[in-house]
């Protein structure tokens, strides 16, 4: 990792956003105008904005990241649309009936990565917002999504273990979720069968929007570092993150909140494959948390959404581990982004 990647990821994780924008400044000043958006390099490393002006420009939002990146950074749309004459958004298929009728966009594309749309007035990468917009995340915090909630029982707990292939230390063995599923009213959010005792066996829809629906009737959302989480996150639900030890540069490992998502908490391996520690704390927090509403909520028997999001972390810290929080081990992130 370069010493100016080094620096950004430290500045984004303590939230010194202006120092992250003044290291992206440099970063961007320093590009060959030849290589942007350049076809010869794999879409997550490429770079598109030049940093022109979007002031009465129309304005094309390329998303060539994941689908949890293009969540994080949609709540910078409708700040977009307040300067320019326009916005589309080039984005995954998946997504594009989420983000239809969302606020800012004039115009959704369907993101073909064989035939990209051509080149309008302005062109941006989704995850470029941030710093071109020099907005912090706690300007524009969720909820930014909306779903109509599907009608589970009360106290559902969603549970999603299975993370991109691309990094598979972020996924969790579905069998280590069990002490959970066994002990809470439990939901999968994985696609696919699972033999986990939960109200749908057969598995989550691939289906975003059916997810969505499936996640606004959730009480929590457990889940790893997938788009899953960004999804709970916009739209306001209580989501508890599990990590790896050496997580995204977005979630601090000495840290159990997130800038990104008020009502998340974090929960990071103590050591580099320990899922055991982590999931047990969950448990022990689940445990606490009907606890916490018991005794907050006139001794109600069943947790409901804003208790999750009102239950304080132990300490404020989920994580005690005296080292750097600067790593950054996302494959399409090895350099500091300058979408943030």
């Amino acid at each position: 990792m370069s010493v100016a990647s080094h620096d950004w990821t430290g500045a984004v994780r303590r939230g010194d956003y202006a120092l992250a924008w003044k290291l992206s400044e440099g970063i961007l000043a320093a590009r060959d105008p030849g290589k942007r958006d350049d076809p010869s390099t794999p879409y997550h490393l490429r770079w598109v904005w030049d940093g022109r002006s979007f002031d009465g420009r129309h304005v094309l939002v390329r998303c060539y990241h994941g689908l949890g990146d293009t969540i994080q950074f949609a709540r910078y749309l409708p700040i977009l649309r307040q300067s320019a004459a326009s916005v589309a958004i080039e984005v995954q298929p998946r997504l594009a009936c989420l983000l239809d009728h969302f606020p800012g966009v004039d115009r959704i594309v369907a993101f073909d990565p064989d035939s990209p749309s051509a080149e309008s007035d302005c062109d941006i990468e989704i995850m470029e917002l941030a710093f071109a917009l020099r907005t912090p995340p706690s300007s524009v915090a969720p909820p930014y999504l909306q779903a109509e909630a599907a009608s589970l029982p009360k106290g559902t707990v969603g549970l999603c273990g299975r993370a991109g292939a691309w990094d598979s230390h972020r996924s969790i063995p579905a069998e280590r979720l069990l002490p959970l599923a066994e002990r809470w009213p439990c939901l999968t959010l994985d696609c696919g069968p699972t033999n986990l005792p939960v109200l749908n066996p057969e598995g989550c829809p691939h289906d975003v929007e059916a997810t969505a629906s499936l996640i606004a009737g959730l009480d929590l959302v457990v889940t790893v570092d997938t788009f899953i989480a960004h999804l709970a996150g916009a739209l306001g639900k209580p989501v508890w993150l599990l990590l790896k030890h050496e997580p995204d540069w977005r979630w601090s490992p000495l840290s159990c909140r997130s800038d990104w998502y008020p009502s998340m908490r974090l929960y990071v391996q103590p050591a580099p494959g320990d899922w055991s520690s982590p999931i047990a704390q969950v448990g022990r927090d689940l445990a606490q948390l009907k606890a916490f509403v018991a005794e907050q909520f006139r001794g109600a028997d069943q947790w409901e959404t804003p208790h999750a999001r009102s239950f304080p972390c132990p300490g404020e810290s989920c994580s005690t581990r005296s080292r750097s929080s600067t790593s950054s081990e996302n494959g399409s992130l090895t350099r500091p982004p300058s979408g943030t």
